[in-house]
Order: structure tokens, then C-alpha cells, then sequence
């Protein structure tokens, strides 16, 4: 069985060398400065939130961020909102490619939705997670709301277990697709409500509280809050429907 290793440090600054690494999984590290150099093989992939990118000594990153904005355009509109007119367009737009997801999603056979595509979330995953930034960011940042975590939030990869329970999240709940849709579909509406009543007073309020415990302690602003949301929104659809295409295909 391959090894683990789980929140560790023991390869920062490490040189690996002449060592077979197929089938190497990083997921959820950090890895600025990472080097892998006069290496071979076929199939590579690499996903996240990058600066910059050279490979063979091209940097790719600008071409990389432009094909991404041409294949996702809403993304653009969350990461560009500045006034309350661009946070409007954006939810708008990321309110219908859901909709139209999430009828697409359900023409799939029951099973699909619960379904991994290379170790990535499956679709109810991806809605449970969406429901807890909604709920971290919206209903506890800028809202300050009494009881915002739905159990049925997911959150990302490396948060620690004891901060999830915390939280009051049930991890190894298997709900329905309704049953994830339904809070979803509920915070969705409050977006939408605090989008609508949005001034740009409003955007620069600094919220009376940080979206969840483990994060840390800073100033938080409503329009910083609001971008998180929308930008989570437009990437997970993102890989959504990546997934999706790859499920229809097996069904």
C-alpha cells in the first residue's frame, strides 16, 4: 500500500533525485518554490492556485489564467467585481449556470452523484462545501447570524477534524442530492437578498466577525467577504462540470 503522509513537513527543502515517483499524488500542500527539473514521463497534471508557473523555461501562467477565462467567463466576474453593480452581474450569472447544472446533474442515474472522478469531489461533495463557505463567509462573516453552519457543510481538504466538529458539521453524513440542495438552494436566496440591498457603504463595512474559528485573526471586509463567495461559486462549477462531462460518459 503506498505511504501517507498527512500535515507534515519532512520534505520541505528536500532534493529528490533519481527516484521513481509515478503515480505521485500532492494534494492540498504548499509548494511555492517547487522545482522538478530534467524529468520525464507522459500524463502530467498539475491543479491550483499558482502565481506564476514556467515550464521548460516558459512561463505559462498568463496563458493558462486567459484559457481559463475564456472557458469560464463568470469567473472573470467574480474575480473583477469592484462596485455593487458587478457583484449583482456576477451572482446573476453564477445563479443561472447552477440552475442549469443542477438539471444536468440530476438527468444522471442516482449513483453518479455520489461519485469520485480521479479522487475529486463528487457533485454532492462539491454542493456540500458551497454550502459551507456560503455559510462561513455570508451567514457568519457578514451576517453575524446565531446559527449559521448547516451540519451537512463540507469543508476544504486540511481543515482539521476537531475544528470541523466544532462547527457542528457531520462529515460522514450520506444525504441526498435534495437534501444538500435544499440549504444550498436557502443560502443561494440570502446571497441573493444581500446582493440586491448592496451599497457601497455596505462593501466596505468590516464585518464583526472571521468566517470560522481556524481562521485567522484579521480584519475582515464585507466586499472581501462577498468576492470569496462568488469566486468559490465560479471555480467549483468549474470543476463541477469538468466532472460531470466524465460521469455522462460512463452512464
Amino acid at each position: 500500500m503506498p505511504s501517507e503522509y498527512v500535515a507534515s513537513d519532512q520534505f520541505r527543502g528536500a532534493r529528490i533525485q533519481t527516484s521513481d515517483l509515478a503515480g505521485l499524488e500532492v494534494r492540498d500542500c504548499e509548494v511555492s518554490g517547487l522545482k522538478v527539473v530534467d524529468c520525464y514521463g507522459s500524463d502530467v497534471y498539475v491543479g491550483g492556485a499558482f502565481e506564476r508557473v514556467v515550464v521548460n523555461d516558459v512561463d505559462v501562467t498568463a496563458y493558462v489564467e486567459a484559457e481559463l477565462d475564456r472557458q469560464a467567463p463568470t469567473r472573470v466576474l467574480a474575480r473583477d467585481a469592484v462596485s455593487v453593480d458587478d457583484y449583482r452581474a456576477a451572482w446573476d450569472a453564477i445563479e443561472k449556470m447552477w440552475q442549469a447544472t443542477f438539471d444536468r446533474a440530476r438527468l444522471l442515474p442516482e449513483a453518479k452523484v455520489y461519485e469520485q472522478v480521479d479522487g475529486e469531489w463528487s457533485f454532492v461533495e462539491t454542493q456540500r462545501h458551497l454550502l459551507l463557505a456560503s455559510d462561513a463567509w455570508l451567514g457568519n462573516a457578514v451576517l453575524e447570524e446565531d446559527a449559521p453552519y448547516h451540519p451537512l457543510g463540507f469543508p476544504y481538504g486540511g481543515m482539521p477534524r476537531e475544528d470541523s466538529d466544532k462547527l457542528g458539521l457531520t462529515l460522514d453524513a450520506t444525504p441526498t442530492l435534495d437534501e444538500v440542495l435544499a440549504p444550498r438552494s436557502a443560502r443561494m436566496a440570502t446571497m441573493r437578498r444581500v446582493v440586491d440591498g448592496l451599497t457601497e457603504a455596505e462593501l466596505d463595512r468590516v464585518c464583526g466577525r472571521k468566517p470560522a474559528e481556524p481562521y485567522p485573526d484579521q480584519e475582515y471586509v464585507v466586499r472581501r467577504c462577498l468576492k470569496v463567495v462568488l469566486k468559490e461559486e465560479a471555480e467549483h462549477h468549474r470543476y463541477a462540470v469538468r466532472d460531470l462531462t466524465v460521469l455522462e460518459a460512463r452512464t
